[in-house]
């Protein structure tokens, strides 16, 4: 019989080693579905800091971990959808929603949410 600690041990190393990976992985329908079961799969946590922010983090620089919800507004990114358009804008984390990203351009305009199974790859835009 397994004890306490070690329940957790085993809870945590599945949600590092199998629920993370997943969200990174996910297509967007998937990732709906798993939104609705979340406090099933993984606990008493909240959707928009958990599944949402681990499925951006499959881009780099633009995924948030630290237990903040949404994306990364820091910096301008250059998104490349698969279909080889491009936009370029800072990422709007309030309205980049349940697998959607909403860019606003340098400018002041609001592109339309790019599916993040749309999405390619995305590049940081530093100076």
């Amino acid at each position: 019989m397994m004890t306490f600690a070690e329940l957790v041990t085993s809870r945590r190393a599945w949600i590092d080693e199998v629920l993370k990976p997943w969200c990174r992985a996910a297509a967007r329908r998937d990732l709906l579905l798993a939104e609705q079961e979340w406090p099933n799969l993984a606990g008493k946590v909240a959707v928009e800091m958990t599944l949402w922010s681990w499925a951006w983090s499959r881009f780099p620089g633009l995924g948030v971990e630290d237990g903040r919800a949404g994306v990364d507004e820091t910096w301008p990114v250059r998104v490349t959808t698969h279909d080889g358009q491009t936009r370029e804008g800072y990422p709007d984390s309030r309205a980049s929603i349940r697998g959607t990203l909403v860019l606003i351009t340098s400018e002041g305009q609001t592109l339309q949410p790019i599916s993040i199974d749309d999405i390619a790859g995305i590049e940081q835009l530093r100076d």
